[in-house]
């Protein structure tokens, strides 16, 4: 074989490498320098004796290609796209088996000649031990995708060649293909290939996935992903299970998601895969019923081994083993509650807990941030329940003067005190009666009053302030917090004996930020702002990215004052991300503000330099803003993470609650 100098000089370096027993390797990629050591170590080829392609047998290729028939009629449309794309640059496709024989091969005609010299045909061997180092092979032994370069081959009969290869696996793992695209020429440079790797590696995913949808065809298939919207188009994740949610296989994405469950809970085995409903926070009927108890057939779920959300679809079999399961039964509308959420995996079991709570006789303590919606749910409790006819009455605990809440809770009689009414009162508690007693901020109540609230809770009945007979009331108590309960209980400043008699079931809402459903709830919250109005004003796309991508520190609230501001202020007949408040526009922000004392603005990020500047304005905040040039909320998110507080404000959330109330002038006791 007549070698140019090129070649003379790929066998020189390999020799060299070889007699200084391979100490040169380190310059390479690791994955090459690992199958050139294989090569020389292991299948001690000799770099300097090129071996010539090995074309096997019509009959030897027929014995190849029918272990993977079905896998090549499978692979067919997704094996036709690939080289329409690549053909106009000059590659050829090769489809090889688990033994690097090539039993499916796409190229031009009019090159046949010099592919068949080059190996790049049907029937070549292009497994690691005859071929050396190259995409297939390596491949195959690394079971990876691989880009190999040019002279990166180890045989110096290929190093004109690139070629790029990623495995095909079957539903249990183990590889059973390798996809290739090579060319007989290229550019030197390595970084011209840099696009070939990620093409070759989407299309064997596109393949494997079609092959187990067809192994799998006549069983119940989970398909999921991280995005709602591709989860019909192509969801990454694929899992074959049983009636009863035993899993049967999965693709890639699905052994992942196994192999995490199995990591984190160690006494499960991989002979002893776990059932779906393990590896979703869900029951397996949940699953089941995805396609009639959801509109667009996807729900989400959150994954137990890393508190993700995926949204998942059923697939439902197609063979002839294929059955109809029965409708399963759905559970009686209760708008009250449904309207509060659409697709989120925490949501849905409150909602679900809710729903059994409704008309129970049972206390509940709702917990969760700073305008998560705490009242909204107690009151879609109230409304949806056998007490729904009665009154509904909120307290809020932490905005009553400590002086005044005994007499607005208990009543009191005429002359009980100077300075009440005439005729006295009937305190909240009695108006409540036949009703929903709502205490929000409960942990801000003063301890002497949970004791006469105990009291209350304990004999259904109230003493006013002057009375000498209690008054029998029929109430049911709901709380809410977003403080946590039990270090209040350990200061002693919360009665733990009350605290158990309010926490007769507790609902935990989510943070905005945590929500999978946060589309929804823009989406339903604009447009009770747009028929408030009665204006038809558009939420374009750009806003509707920036607030979902927004952390939402003051969860539905903020969410709601910003789209309030957003309409008020737009000139337009639609929402930009221009419109939104400052804080919430992210990287898109508006046009930067000029300051005229640049030192000063530093001010902001000092935590101590604030603090005087606060103190020097008796802590107004709008002097403080105009000083350094930048808005009152930049202010207040400073005073935040700094923990610096007013002495006339008792927290940095009231202190928030009342900036925003001003800002757009609303009752700092409403709720989102």
């Amino acid at each position: 074989m007549q070698l140019r100098n090129e070649q003379r000089q790929h066998i020189h370096t390999l020799t060299r490498l070889a007699e200084d027993q391979m100490s040169g390797l380190d310059t390479y990629r690791d994955v090459i320098r690992r199958s050139w050591e294989r090569c020389m170590g292991e299948y001690h080829l000799d770099p300097t004796r090129p071996r010539s392609v090995r074309v096997l047998t019509q009959q030897a290729l027929k014995e190849h290609r029918e272990p993977v028939d079905e896998l090549l009629h499978v692979a067919r449309a997704g094996v036709d796209q690939l080289f329409a794309q690549v053909a106009p640059l000059g590659y050829v496709l090769l489809l090889a088996d688990q033994r690097g024989i090539t039993v499916d091969f796409r190229g031009q005609r009019d090159q046949e000649a010099d592919l068949r010299r080059a190996g790049l045909h049907l029937g070549l061997d292009w497994g690691e031990r005859h071929a050396g180092t190259c995409a297939v092979g390596t491949c195959l032994h690394e079971a990876r995708a691989i880009t190999c370069h040019q002279n990166e081959h180890f045989d110096a009969t290929h190093i004109d060649l690139t070629c790029t290869a990623a495995a095909i696996t079957d539903p249990q793992g183990n590889v059973i293909a390798v996809l290739d695209i090579s060319a007989l020429r290229s550019p030197r440079a390595s970084e011209s290939q840099n696009f070939c790797l990620p093409m070759v590696s989407l299309y064997a995913r596109m393949i494997e996935d079609a092959y187990f949808l067809h192994r799998y065809r006549d069983s119940l298939i989970l398909r999921f992903d991280t995005t709602r919207a591709f989860v019909h188009l192509n969801g990454k994740g694929l899992i074959a299970i049983e009636e009863d949610g035993s899993i049967i296989a999965a693709n890639g994405e699905g052994r992942g998601l196994i192999e995490a469950h199995l990591q984190r809970w160690p006494p499960w085995s991989v002979d002893l895969l776990p059932n779906a409903n393990q590896l979703f926070d869900c029951e397996v009927s949940d699953l089941l019923s995805i396609p009639y108890s959801s509109e667009d057939q996807i729900r989400a779920f959150r994954v137990r081994a890393s508190e993700a959300i995926c949204f998942i679809t059923v697939m439902e079999p197609r063979g002839p083993r294929a059955y109809q399961r029965p409708t399963p039964s759905t559970p009686t509308p209760v708008p009250a509650l449904d309207r509060l959420a659409s697709d989120d995996p925490a949501m849905h079991r409150l909602i679900k807990l809710a729903r059994r709570l409704r008309n129970e006789m049972v206390n509940v303590l709702i917990t969760g941030e700073t305008g998560t919606g705490k009242e909204v749910l107690a009151r879609a409790l109230h409304d949806s329940g056998s007490r729904a006819e009665g009154p509904f009455v909120a307290v809020n605990c932490a905005a009553i003067p400590e002086s005044l809440i005994e007499s607005e809770l208990f009543g009191y009689l005429p002359g009980a005190f100077t300075g009440g009414r005439s005729k006295g009162m009937r305190g909240l508690i009695q108006q409540a009666d036949g009703g929903t007693l709502f205490l929000d901020e409960i942990g801000d109540m003063p301890l002497t009053l949970q004791t006469r609230l105990l009291r209350v809770l304990a004999e259904s009945e109230v003493m006013p302030l002057g009375a000498e007979k209690a008054v029998r009331v029929d109430i049911r108590v709901i709380t809410a917090t977003h403080r946590d309960m039990h270090e209040l209980i350990a200061h002693g400043q919360f009665r733990e004996d009350l605290y158990y008699r309010l926490n007769g079931a507790q609902l935990r809402l989510p943070a905005l930020r945590e929500r999978a459903d946060k589309h929804f709830i823009i989406r339903s919250i604009y447009g009770s702002l747009v028929a408030e109005r009665q204006c038809d004003v558009r939420l374009r796309a750009d806003a509707m990215s920036a607030l979902l991508a927004y952390a939402w520190p003051g969860n539905i609230r903020q969410l709601k004052n910003a789209l309030r501001f957003a309409l008020a202020t737009t000139e337009g007949e639609e929402i930009t991300v221009h419109d939104l408040p400052e804080e919430c526009r992210g990287r898109v922000a508006s046009t930067p503000q000029v300051i005229e004392s640049p030192p000063q603005s530093d001010v902001c990020e000092s935590g101590q330099a604030l603090h005087t500047l606060l103190q020097e304005t008796g802590w107004n905040i709008s002097d403080v803003a105009r000083r350094l040039g930048v808005s009152r909320p930049t202010v207040y998110r400073r005073m935040r993470r700094h923990a610096l507080v007013s002495p006339n404000r008792r927290s940095i959330d009231e202190m928030t609650d009342m900036e925003e109330s001003d800002k757009y002038h609303l009752d700092p006791r409403s709720k989102a």
